[in-house]
Formats: structure tokens, sequence, C-alpha cells
């Protein structure tokens, strides 16, 4: 008689089961070793203008190249997972502060939160580009990045923003989203050697002058 006759159905079902706890541990793993890939990745990128290479990455996050490729198709696929992790962090990191207080209050708490990004993430930035062309997905992320920094600027400045005819209301966030633009904050910081706080004076004053006067 063969074994499944001698087996009861319940044993039989029971072995054909994967263990849940297991598949989640291996799952929790691949995706931990994903996000240390990520972070390597970001790392090297705001150590050196040169996109860093399979080997480079891998060496840093700890893991074989193998094990990159496992995860990420290419650097393309990485690259986009590490637009995907950059705009999620940009998220808890651009908590509105200060929304109902003075003109002062807004223009130093939102210069303080985009400058913050800018400095931060202003490598990965230049790299998205770099490759846009290459990806629709790649423009679609880029275009949600820009569309945050237009939402943002809208929402902190609508007091001022309000007084405008529409037309005049676009066009000044057009300047805005552009003089707040991350190759603005780059070459504030590179090109005219600007300390971190010089830079957001410099913003600072020159959004001031640019918006209305508060109501």
């Amino acid at each position: 008689m063969q074994d499944s006759e001698q087996t009861p159905p319940t044993v039989r079902s029971a072995k054909a089961i994967p263990k849940p706890g297991r598949m989640d541990g291996r799952a929790l793993r691949s995706e931990r070793t994903k996000q240390l890939i990520i972070e390597a990745y970001l790392a090297l990128l705001r150590e050196s203008p040169e996109i860093p290479t399979a080997a480079q990455i891998a060496k840093r996050a700890g893991y074989s190249v193998r094990s990159v490729f496992e995860r990420f198709d290419d650097l393309l696929a990485l690259s986009l997972a590490a637009a995907d992790y950059t705009f999620a962090e940009g998220l808890t990191q651009a908590t509105i502060r200060d929304l109902d207080g003075t003109r002062a209050q807004r223009l130093r708490a939102q210069v303080e939160t985009r400058a913050g990004i800018c400095e931060r993430w202003l490598p990965l930035w230049r790299v998205l580009l770099h490759n846009q062309n290459e990806s629709e997905h790649l423009k679609v992320r880029i275009g949600r990045m820009r569309d945050a920094v237009w939402a943002r600027l809208a929402l902190m400045y609508r007091a001022e923003l309000d007084t405008l005819a529409d037309h005049e209301r676009r066009m000044l966030l057009i300047a805005l989203e552009q003089l707040t633009d991350f190759e603005s904050w780059g070459r504030m910081r590179e090109r005219h050697g600007l300390s971190v706080e010089q830079a957001r004076d410099a913003w600072i004053i020159a959004i001031d002058r640019l918006l209305p006067p508060t109501p």
C-alpha cells in the first residue's frame, strides 16, 4: 500500500502547508536586505557624485553582488526603489510646522524643512534626473516629488497667495518652486560656498521679497 493511503488526510494537509512563521521570517530578512542595499546606495551617492557600481554597493551593504541583483533587476530598478524610499522618508521629514504662525515663522519653518531635504537628497535627485529618460516610472516619481513641493509652497504661503489673481498666483508659485529647487540649493552650497545657515537665510530673504504683503 502506498504511503499516501496510510497517512490520514489531516496529516497530509498539514505536511503540505508551509509554516507561516518561517515564510514570514524569510520575507522579513529579504526586505531588510533590500533596505540595507538601498541605504548603501544612498550613502555612496552622498559621498561621491559618481554613480556607484554594483560591486561598491554590495561591499558597503555587506552582501554579494549576486544578492543585489537577486533583489533588483538592474541599477535603474535600484534607483527607482531608492526614489520611493526617499519620497516616503521625505514625507516624514516634511512635518508641517507653524502653518498658522506669523509670516516670519512660516518662512523659517518652510525653508528649514526644504533645506533639510535638499541637503540630504540632492545627490539622489541628480541621479534620478540623469536617468529619467530611461524609465516612465522614474518620470512619474520625479513628477510626484515636484508636485509635493508645489503643494507645500501653496499651503505655507496661502495667506499671501490668496491675495493674487489666479494667473499671478500661478506665476509666483512657479518662481518659488524654481527658487527652492534642488539645484538652486546645490549651487548655493557648492558654487557659492554658502553654509547651510547662509543658504537658508538667502532663501528666506528671496521668498520674503517675492511674496505680496500679508493681509
